[in-house]
């Protein structure tokens, strides 16, 4: 294969393609919301610029303003452009497993519970970097604005449902492995209060937690 076919083939991203195709029909069909999908999806190039608006739209405060989130996350991905793999695959869980998706647009439009996610990756990022204060406060204005309180330090894999997610509280040690299924309310709790001690759920790859579970302590669920 020629270079230039492969720099063509790098270029083909369907997930966004058929994004912005959705979005487009969107605002054929309700144009009261032209606005709101142009500033949040059809104005960017990428979906990694997307989602960086759409997370520092969500958690923007005086505290926390929405442009210094974008920075943060555009040297996020700088670092680490797997996270870019990472957005798609959990684009692709929502719209593969909740029935009541029929677009890839809608979680990232309307579902806090993809957002929230995608802030904890920033979050952990920070965590990972010692920079831990403003990982800390990013949770804050997670909890805050999506009522999801994820700890930075949780270890979160690709291909995650967060579904409605109000209410959800994941601890510090917590580690989900890749393409996991999560209701609302859930609690991935500690059941020690020893500092850095291994205190939270081990969620192995594939399970799917329903609403309204309380899973506490260091335990495996496979």
């Amino acid at each position: 294969m020629q270079k230039a076919e492969k720099a063509v083939l790098k270029s083909i991203d369907p997930v966004w393609q058929q994004m912005r195709s959705e979005a487009q029909t969107l605002v054929d069909a309700e144009p009261a919301l032209a606005a709101f999908v142009f500033a949040n999806l059809l104005s960017h190039d990428t979906l990694e610029q997307a989602i960086i608006h759409r997370v520092g739209s969500w958690l923007d405060h005086p505290d926390l303003p929405a442009d210094l989130t974008r920075r943060l996350y555009t040297s996020a991905l700088q670092q680490k452009p797997a996270l870019g793999l990472i957005f798609r695959a959990d684009l692709s869980a929502v719209i593969e497993r909740d029935p009541a998706c029929y677009r890839l647009i809608e979680p990232f439009l309307y579902f806090k519970g993809f957002v929230a996610l995608q802030a904890q990756r920033l979050a952990h990022a920070l965590w990972l970097e010692k920079r831990k204060d403003l990982a800390m406060m990013i949770q804050s204005r997670m909890a805050a604005t999506m009522n999801v309180d994820i700890h930075p330090g949780a270890k979160i894999g690709r291909g995650i449902m967060l579904d409605h997610a109000t209410g959800c509280v994941f601890g510090e040690t917590v580690v989900i492995e890749d393409n996991v299924s999560i209701l609302h309310d859930v609690t991935l709790g500690g059941s020690t209060n020893v500092k850095g001690a291994d205190r939270h759920p081990k969620i192995r790859s594939g399970v799917l937690i329903g609403a309204g579970a309380k899973i506490l302590g260091a335990i495996e669920i496979g």
